[in-house]
């Protein structure tokens, strides 16, 4: 952890509303140099929806996401604002996501997979895919080296070639987190990185993304269900419910907050 942390993401009353239904009510958050923040919550209680608002899948009804990435010449912004930004342009901003259902190409090998997402760091336009100089070809193998490099750091180096729809699902899981860091995102976005995974393959998950917050200096976001991974990996923790925060605070703080326990924790130690 950065001794004097800044913001790196800020929202600010934010709300969505999908016709008369309001899916989002005035939500404030922030995640700070250095951290992994957990957003958790009842199922239907709006995490994905907040997730889909800033990374420009959805554009918030009211409110202002603000991102600020890294620092040019030890100098901060003032932020940029994201609201309404289309999703291309927040990921090469430096916000990069993972989802709840695996997007990965099925038909694509693993290697393939880490590639498309490094392309947006890339520089040649179509004059120079189509006359392939000597730049555009080094470009070209700075992805491969890089894309592989990936994969190495979450343990998949050896899959490289496999079609990504043959890997178990916690190596497809653990591709899509490769494919968001070869974006060299500054904070990455975690959507329920641990569903359908086994105590074992919840436990790895959790080493690694220790390790690549270390490794890479990058702040996570992530919306979890597992509490035993939430609370031993989290710095700070938003619990929402019907489209609000009704608690943040550090893992300690919220697991002994009433409303916490009533909305969320007593109903998953009934399950």
């Amino acid at each position: 952890m950065e001794q004097t942390q800044r913001a790196v993401l800020t929202v600010r009353n934010m709300s969505m509303n999908f016709g008369g239904l309001r899916a989002l009510s005035e939500v404030d958050l922030e995640v700070r140099t250095g951290e992994v923040v957990a957003l958790i919550g009842p199922n239907g209680a709006g995490k994905t929806t907040f997730f889909n608002c800033i990374t420009g899948i959805y554009t918030p009804t009211e409110g202002e996401v603000l991102a600020f990435p890294q620092p040019v010449e030890g100098k901060v912004g003032k932020g940029v604002r994201i609201n309404g930004m289309r999703t291309n342009l927040v990921c090469e901003l430096g916000m990069a996501r993972t989802f709840q259902n695996i997007r990965l190409f099925p038909s694509m090998t693993a290697l393939e997979n880490v590639m498309i997402g490094r392309h947006c760091r890339t520089r040649a336009g179509v004059l120079g895919a189509v006359l392939r100089g000597a730049k555009t070809r080094r470009e070209e193998q700075e992805v491969v080296d890089v894309s592989y490099q990936m994969l190495k750091k979450v343990g998949l180096e050896s899959v490289a070639g496999e079609y990504s729809r043959n890997l178990p699902y916690g190596a497809q899981r653990r591709l899509e987190i490769a494919r968001a860091l070869a974006t060299d995102p500054f904070l990455l976005l975690l959507d329920e990185p641990a569903a359908g995974m086994n105590p074992q393959e919840t436990l790895e998950l959790k080493e690694m993304v220790i390790r690549i917050r270390e490794e890479f200096q990058v702040c996570v976001l992530l919306i979890e269900h597992d509490m035993k991974m939430v609370m031993s990996l989290s710095d700070r923790i938003y619990v929402m419910e019907y489209g609000r925060v009704i608690s943040t605070g550090t893992p300690a703080q919220v697991s002994a907050d009433p409303q916490v326990i009533r909305a969320y924790l007593g109903e998953e130690s009934d399950a």
